[in-house]
């Protein structure tokens, strides 16, 4: 049938054995990785002498680097509660 990874079930309801593992939640990862591309928008168009750009570019990544903390933080409280009632 198919590779469901280990687990036990079907796409929609798959139970997993709990790993151990704390992997960062996607939704982290991609604001971390908009963050670190807006900066680095930044850095050229503060370089190529576009300083309104530039804002533009510095806003983005200070909201993006707010949305990464946000996530980070609620995948840790979502473990904790979990690990605590389950």
């Amino acid at each position: 049938m198919g590779d469901t990874g280990g687990c036990r079930g079907t796409r929609v309801t798959r139970t997993c054995p709990p790993t151990g593992a704390s992997p960062m939640p996607r939704l982290a990862l991609y604001a971390l990785v908009v963050c670190v591309l807006a900066v680095t928008a930044a850095v050229v168009s503060f370089v190529q002498g576009s300083v309104l750009i530039g804002v533009v570019w510095v806003l983005l990544s200070g909201l993006s680097s707010n949305m990464c903390w946000y996530y980070v933080k609620r995948g840790r409280d979502d473990r904790r509660s979990t690990s605590v009632t389950g």
